[in-house]
């Protein structure tokens, strides 16, 4: 059978979104069929709209703020006064309201938790009470870091989180351990070869899961779709160094690194993305690269243009 793309609406929570719906088409009878991989990667579009939309954290960010304040999600749930099935199954996926959405989002200020914890004193033990304040008063302490985190990220990533980098993370220990799985995996790894390596990972990752993986955004130039600030990128971590090269007329930058990336990073979605991507496109070169990234939609649509490639292209990918 095979696999196609049309855009169709969903209607969520009482509102219509545009999404990539993938079906697989049987030839001999013309009916198509899903599957419960396509059905969720066109929820997954849908509902990223929708939390992009109302300021809504995405579930690894929601997981993130309670980790970072080290306290479970029973005393999460009690702090915010949202049941605890209600907010377990916020960290399993599902959306939040709008309301206790932002309440989420609010707390990823420490000081904001720390007056979430003070309203909910009576309903916690002396000892809870003690023992979650300190954590979140740490958190309060290291907010300066925090915020000198958040300012090396935003020098990095182009753009915040949302449509313009297919929803991804912006998390600079996971861009740095994409580089150095792909790294791992592939054979000379000048920086065109990367560029062209990160744009299929993150827009198959999109077309099969409805978010892209590094955080990046990207741009069209002469040699193919490109990261954006991708020197920048190269450059920002001291695991990965870069080696000058010529190779006839030609001279240019090969990443390389001995340290090896951390898989516990990524789902296994990820890194079955990754590793596909390492496989189809390990061996090849630069300039073998740079021509097949000119057949892609991607490229052809925006080159010249000054704007963003939409990961909205991924669902026309040719290459894999």
């Amino acid at each position: 059978m095979k696999r196609v793309f049309e855009k169709r609406t969903w209607n969520f929570r009482g509102e219509t979104y545009q999404y990539d719906h993938v079906a697989w088409l049987c030839e001999d009878s013309g009916e198509q069929f899903t599957d419960d991989a396509g059905d969720t990667a066109g929820f997954i579009q849908v509902t990223n709209q929708y939390r992009e939309k109302y300021g809504i954290p995405f579930t690894d960010e929601i997981i993130a703020v309670r980790k970072r304040y080290e306290i479970s999600a029973a005393k999460m749930s009690l702090i915010l006064g949202i049941g605890i099935n209600q907010y377990r199954l916020y960290e399993q996926g599902e959306v939040p309201s709008v309301s206790n959405g932002r309440m989420i989002r609010s707390i990823m200020n420490p000081k904001v938790m720390k007056e979430m914890v003070e309203s909910s004193k009576n309903e916690l033990s002396q000892e809870e009470y003690l023992k979650v304040m300190g954590k979140v008063e740490a958190a309060v302490a290291d907010s300066e870091e925090y915020k000198v985190e958040r300012y090396e990220a935003n020098r990095v990533f182009s753009v915040q989180r949302g449509a313009e980098n297919g929803y991804a993370q912006l998390s600079l220990e996971r861009l740095k351990n994409v580089l150095l799985y792909i790294l791992e995996r592939c054979r000379d790894v000048w920086c065109t070869k990367m560029n062209k390596l990160l744009f299929y990972a993150d827009f198959l990752s999109y077309r099969e899961h409805g978010m892209a993986i590094s955080g990046l955004s990207y741009r069209a130039i002469d040699f193919g779709p490109v990261p954006e600030r991708w020197d920048k990128v190269y450059a920002e971590f001291p695991e990965i160094e870069q080696e000058i090269r010529q190779v006839g007329e030609v001279e240019g930058s090969v990443l390389k690194s001995c340290v090896p990336a951390d898989p516990s990073l990524f789902s296994s979605e990820e890194l079955h993305i990754l590793e596909t991507v390492c496989e189809r496109f390990g061996t090849k070169t630069s300039r073998e690269l740079s021509r097949l990234s000119h057949d892609e939609k991607a490229w052809i649509d925006y080159q010249g243009s000054h704007e963003r490639i939409s990961f909205e292209t991924a669902f026309e990918l040719k290459a894999v």
